[in-house]
């Protein structure tokens, strides 16, 4: 009985993670078609990063208090009785946990602080700015090559060796990006490349703050370092509002707000937890094969609520730039 529960779970958990971070994908590839359509209404793109991040605080705040309830929740010394030896085993692991979490120090949390906010401040005002010029299928597209940021970055600074098949990931990414941008509709329309280039410096930024990151995550843990730089990027947004914008945020069409809310939740909050739960089940490896969905799901999608069309040399591009991430991503 226990064996065949055994293989069911096995068989089962598998299936899960790849729903997770598929759906995951899917909702991180509607984020730029909302904004598209939000900015069809009268809002800039400061404003609606604001409305995306005041939304979703409370969910970041929320998970961190969960996260650490433990430091303030009281004991409760009837359930050791009533569960034999389970609390004493919780307790070591409350305890370890608790031990780990002490050790943290000013530094670390100041660097958590800066990735917080060149990760998702940073890496989000760029991309809304970005948003305004490029279509919502060639914004993920360029998103898309953050993998192979990561692998020159780390190169670079850390002198981590790169092999062959990381070169001839990065030859076919950047290869496919030139396909795409040497097309005659690229060529005569300088918004488009002011668009890319600050949707690049998005990738870029998001990249340094992946490098930094897996160097912090295993000090705080990974739930608890999303919900902190989640937390410290909103209150960079909404100081970057209060200081470009002394209005007041509740003057828009309320169709803005119903946006804000969706980029929110369907776009930030909900596929955060979906790809962190996706990765823990699946591994990144394949989780980055599922998450290659992500592009094209934009072009479908932006296809039937922007009236966004893709040239054949559009095609050839992505498909080369998603064979150069999917090299980058799940090579061991």
């Amino acid at each position: 009985m226990t064996t065949k529960s055994a293989s069911v779970t096995t068989s089962i958990n598998p299936l899960l993670g790849i729903i997770a971070v598929f759906f995951s994908a899917l909702l991180f590839s509607a984020k730029a078609v909302m904004i598209k359509l939000a900015f069809r209404y009268p809002v800039d793109p400061v404003s609606l990063l604001c409305l995306r991040m005041v939304f979703s605080l409370p969910f970041f705040v929320g998970v961190a208090l969960y996260v650490n309830r433990k430091t303030w929740l009281p004991k409760l010394p009837l359930l050791g009785r009533e569960l034999g030896g389970v609390t004493e085993k919780t307790n070591l692991a409350e305890n370890a946990e608790s031990e780990s979490q002490s050790r943290l120090t000013f530094t670390d949390y100041g660097k958590l602080a800066g990735l917080g906010i060149l990760g998702y401040y940073a890496a989000s005002i760029l991309d809304f700015w970005g948003l305004q010029y490029v279509s919502a299928g060639l914004e993920r597209l360029i998103l898309f090559v953050y993998p192979t940021l990561v692998v020159v970055i780390s190169w670079s600074v850390f002198k981590k060796p790169i092999g062959r098949t990381e070169v001839f990931a990065l030859v076919l990414t950047y290869a496919g990006m030139l396909v795409v941008f040497s097309g005659q509709s690229f060529l005569k329309q300088t918004n488009i490349w002011m668009g890319a280039f600050l949707i690049f410096g998005s990738a870029l930024t998001y990249a340094i703050y992946l490098v930094g990151s897996g160097r912090m995550i295993p000090r705080f843990g990974a739930v608890r370092f999303n919900a902190y730089a989640m937390i410290v990027s909103s209150f960079a947004v909404i100081l970057h509002y209060l200081i470009s914008y002394p209005e007041s945020l509740w003057h828009f069409p309320a169709q803005v707000y119903y946006y804000g809310m969706a980029l929110a939740i369907f776009s930030t909050v909900i596929p955060t937890f979906l790809v962190t739960a996706g990765i823990k089940i699946i591994g990144a490896g394949r989780a980055a094969i599922v998450a290659s969905i992500g592009p094209v799901s934009t072009i479908v999608l932006g296809y039937f609520f922007l009236n966004e069309t893709v040239e054949l040399r559009e095609g050839i591009g992505t498909v080369l730039v998603l064979a150069g991430v999917l090299l980058v991503s799940t090579k061991k």
